[in-house]
């Protein structure tokens, strides 16, 4: 029988290794799967783990949740469209003291980048960063640019994960999910692009309780999953 749902986000999340590359859901703080980056955060501990790379939108809030993570200082390397924020002061002062690496994208071609992951795609064409600081690599070299129908285009290539931690609304015991409203943002694609997906979800139901029809990640993108209390305000 097969039964996806782990006892408890540690358990869930305890492959993960020194050096795994992470994404973690969330825009903003809308489907940031908090429990998860606890778990996460206990088995880094317990198990020694360093040297991460995450992959998230932004860079976490105030010291909580994904800010909670990167206080621990072992994410090496960030990669996210927007690091700064009115309250991004654990990533403000660990970039500035030189411990975390930064790579930024801009938004669009973050979530291209994941997309193409997992649909298979090589590399992709897109205008976005052309002409700007964007268009290079980190050691300065400049990327890969062509002209198509007298635009110019940036060479991108895919984002992939070992893991990916993302937040649901409901799941069966196959790992089918379903989100709740802007909570979806990342999750979809983060799912298809990571070797190994661990969900937290509010709700567990029978199989055959979700219709087909809404079920936006199937259960063959899903490894793990975990349940966790729904809070009592409205999420975004």
């Amino acid at each position: 029988m097969i039964d996806k749902f782990a006892d408890s986000a540690a358990q869930a999340l305890a492959d993960v290794k020194s050096g795994s590359t992470i994404m973690v859901g969330g825009f903003g703080t809308a489907g940031i799967p908090n429990e998860l980056i606890d778990g996460l955060i206990g088995v880094l501990h317990d198990l020694d783990v360093r040297d991460l790379t995450l992959i998230n939108n932004n860079a976490g809030n105030a010291d909580r949740g994904l800010a909670a993570l990167l206080k621990t200082e072992r994410v090496r390397k960030i990669i996210c469209s927007y690091p700064r924020q009115s309250d991004s002061y654990v990533f403000d002062a660990l970039y500035k003291a030189g411990k975390i690496e930064l790579e930024l994208v801009p938004q669009g071609n973050l979530a291209e980048r994941i997309r193409a992951a997992g649909a298979g795609v090589g590399a992709f064409f897109t205008p976005t960063g052309y002409g700007t600081e964007l268009a290079k690599f980190a050691d300065g070299s400049p990327k890969e640019t062509r002209e198509i129908n007298g635009r110019m285009y940036v060479l991108e290539y895919p984002l992939h994960a070992d893991f990916a931690l993302i937040k649901a609304y409901k799941g069966d015991r196959w790992g089918n999910l379903i989100y709740r409203k802007s909570a979806r943002n990342f999750g979809p694609i983060m799912a298809m692009a990571a070797r190994c997906t661990v969900a937290s979800v509010y709700e567990r139901v029978e199989l055959g309780e979700l219709d087909p029809e809404t079920i936006v990640t199937p259960g063959i993108f899903v490894n793990k999953l975990v349940v966790v209390p729904e809070p009592s305000h409205n999420e975004p």
